[in-house]
């Protein structure tokens, strides 16, 4: 293994998006496409032939010598949060093609292998997750994606347009169940859990899947100096509000895995001296358990219909996405604790609380997850880092892993 050459990969990688704040590298912006470019030219190198879906994933192939036969596949994303760090996604990645170029030393297999580069993984700016994934998988909204917009106004079917690609067309990106035989990603694990464990590889047992809401609440917007404070309709008092009971009410199912967050908000007019008129704000609910999810939006929904009558406020709820949390697959699961074990790591099973590919690929085929750790659980941050002898043992591990899918 070149562990030489992966993090020298990853630092290359990590150069396009780099600022003063992290690595910013949003989804069909040019640091992104610049990226893919760069890794589209080592996939050819180590000898794959590559091709683009509609929507801008990326698959590079080695044929087996059965090339009727389904593919295993690995892969991750390439882009990124606003300033994050260097390694989610990027290890799944530049691991993923490590791997590959092994196994095409060990001899040809009998099944394809394939390394997928899925566009737009992060949410950040059009507000959908995985959306790579999710056209393989057959499983878009199109008609709440035709109207998504970043915050500049720039819709996602003109970014698309713009590196020659087709919302419109996106039913050609959907894979059969037929074309892949497994699906295995590489990833750090973005918690504390393996680290403070002192726990080289985790194997994914199930992952989170996001519901995500955008809220509006509706005030009158006055005068800050001239309006009394018992005939406001203040929309960002109440805005506090619901921030509070998602916090209270996540607490209450976090025994269960549950988390809760408002991650953005926006204030109108968004002057000091106005009382604010219109808030809109955006919350992501998620855990590995669906019926305290549920739970949990219901008494979210319940709490939001008190405040708004409270404060004389009226609220919209618009529900963006509600994904079930996904298991992996069991026969997938027990080869890589084999892999583990034949490489002579340390192992453990566990969940997932953030989203990924993996979650979207489960629908259409057998589909493992592999985690390393991360420096103080620490991700979505300039301060992200894996050690490279962590990466190391991943890719060793997805390896073994692969072969066995694909021998």
């Amino acid at each position: 293994m070149d562990k030489e050459w992966i993090a020298a990969t990853i630092e290359k990688i990590s150069t396009w998006g780099k600022g003063n704040r992290g690595t910013s590298r949003l989804a069909f912006s040019t640091e992104d496409w610049q990226a893919k470019e760069y890794v589209i030219d080592l996939m050819k190198e180590a000898g794959l032939t590559i091709r683009l879906d509609a929507f801008g994933n990326i698959i590079g192939r080695l044929e087996g010598s059965n090339p009727s036969a389904p593919a295993v596949a690995t892969g991750s994303h390439l882009d990124t949060v606003p300033e994050g760090g260097d390694y989610d996604g990027i290890v799944g990645v530049v691991g993923g093609l490590a791997a590959v170029k092994q196994l095409k030393e060990r001899g040809q297999l009998t099944h394809p292998l394939e390394l997928i580069i899925f566009a737009a993984e992060e949410s950040s700016r059009f507000g959908f997750a995985t959306m790579g994934s999710k056209v393989m998988a057959g499983t878009t909204n199109l008609s709440a994606w035709s109207k998504a917009k970043d915050q500049s106004g720039v819709a996602l079917s003109e970014a698309l347009r713009e590196q020659g690609f087709d919302l419109e067309g996106i039913t050609k990106a959907v894979r059969g169940k037929q074309e892949l035989k497994a699906f295995v990603e590489l990833h750090i694990e973005q918690g504390p859990v393996l680290e403070n464990d002192k726990t080289t590889i985790g194997i994914v047992a199930a992952i989170a899947a996001p519901t995500r809401l955008k809220i509006t609440v509706e005030g009158m917007a006055a005068h800050s100096g001239t309006t009394p404070m018992d005939q406001r309709q203040d929309a960002l008092v109440s805005a506090a509000m619901i921030i509070l009971a998602v916090q209270e009410i996540a607490l209450e199912q976090s025994h269960l895995g549950t988390v809760g967050t408002v991650g953005a908000m926006k204030v109108h007019p968004g002057a000091m001296n106005v009382v604010p008129g219109l808030v809109e704000m955006w919350v992501d609910i998620r855990g590995t358990n669906h019926e305290s999810i549920i739970e949990a939006l219901q008494d979210i929904k319940d709490a939001i219909s008190t405040i708004a009558e409270g404060q004389d406020t009226p609220v919209a709820i618009e529900v963006l996405s509600s994904d079930k949390p996904v298991l992996m697959d069991d026969h997938i699961k027990g080869m890589i604790e084999d892999a583990c074990r034949q490489v002579g790591v340390s192992y453990k099973r566990m969940p997932s609380g953030a989203g990924h590919d993996a979650m979207n690929m489960a629908h259409i085929t057998a589909a493992g997850m592999i985690f390393i750790p991360c420096r103080g659980g620490i991700s979505h941050n300039p301060e992200e880092f894996a050690d490279t002898e962590d990466i190391v043992a991943g890719v060793d591990v997805l390896t073994e892993t692969l072969y066995r899918l694909a021998k």
